[in-house]
């Protein structure tokens, strides 16, 4: 029997499916009423793998449904499937090619199907995003303060300064309560906090924007990361190496261990000056870095083995 691969691609309202090989193509609403469709659907088709591309949180009442229908289920990188679809010539942006794009991808790739967080882990990657999305707000309206000319406006911006200001301790606070209540977490932060240049926050940053450190080898944990390098190339023509797509705010968080690493994290400052004493730019080597970093990340929550200052 020839394995089977569904791609279903979401948007606000509805969910356009892909069946592959046979090309069944359907469409259900995102609604109770239109899961219930789908899930007895796929049931009947026993897929190999059902690949959902994460869109802004939309996916996440599709995943639950299939997960817990006991579907095999993978959550995929949308700029992985763009790239995908750029190199088999599909560029158009409709719902129903996206959807069979979604499906070939997961025929070629075959992405590993991975079981959703609990309610836990989900709270806690809600609660650091919350963070930084007060701090991103935070920073924008210190900025509009300065440049209001308006007394009124002003005294406008210092409310919001104070109400924000006063709310991120409190969820620093629930953070801290969650991570330091679980001893998987616990274990997790406290090795993590051992690398120099690796504080408490960022720990937790890792632990709830990339909960799969430790479980996967180096090359996919960059590439999940969106550190891993790739060349554009045709032929004999090579281009230069870039990154892209992953999680962004991860490799925010690995670029800000980058900095402090190489001020402060000897073996790290040496393998960085390193780098540019072999000609490479100063932002290849802090990407360079970065990834070095991640991996040695990797290997410490894997091995659940502190930092070795060597």
């Amino acid at each position: 029997m020839d394995a089977i691969y569904v791609g279903i691609d979401v948007s606000k309202d509805r969910l356009d499916v892909h069946v592959h090989p046979s090309g069944e193509a359907f469409a259900v609403g995102r609604d109770g009423k239109g899961l219930e469709e789908l899930i007895e659907r796929l049931r009947t088709l026993s897929p190999t793998l059902t690949a959902v591309e994460a869109t802004g949180g939309f996916e996440t009442i599709v995943a639950a449904a299939l997960a817990g229908a006991q579907l095999p289920l993978a959550v995929i990188n949308p700029a992985q499937v763009r790239h995908f679809a750029q190199a088999v010539g599909k560029r158009a942006k409709t719902d129903p090619i996206d959807a069979a794009v979604i499906a070939r991808f997961a025929e070629a790739v075959k992405p590993e199907p991975r079981p959703l967080p609990d309610q836990d882990a989900r709270l806690l990657a809600e609660l650091v995003a919350r963070r930084r999305q007060i701090i991103e707000t935070l920073v924008a309206e210190r900025q509009r303060e300065k440049r209001a000319d308006s007394v009124r406006i002003r005294k406008s911006h210092a409310r919001v300064i104070k109400t924000l200001e006063k709310e991120l301790p409190e969820i620093d606070r629930d953070i801290g309560t969650l991570v330091r209540g679980s001893p998987a977490w616990r274990e997790k932060e406290d090795l993590l906090v051992t690398f120099p240049g690796i504080k408490n926050i960022l720990a937790r940053t890792f632990l709830a924007e990339l909960p799969e450190l430790g479980r996967l080898t180096r090359r996919e944990i960059a590439s999940l990361a969106g550190v891993a390098p790739f060349t554009r190339k045709s032929g004999r023509w090579r281009g230069k190496s870039m990154i892209a797509g992953g999680r962004a705010p991860v490799r925010a968080g690995l670029y800000m261990a980058a900095l402090s690493a190489i001020r402060f994290n000897r073996p790290i400052k040496a393998f960085y000056q390193r780098l540019l004493a072999a000609g490479k730019p100063k932002m290849v080597a802090l990407v360079a870095v970065a990834r070095k970093i991640l991996t040695i990340l990797n290997a410490m929550i894997r091995d659940r083995t502190p930092w070795q200052n060597a």
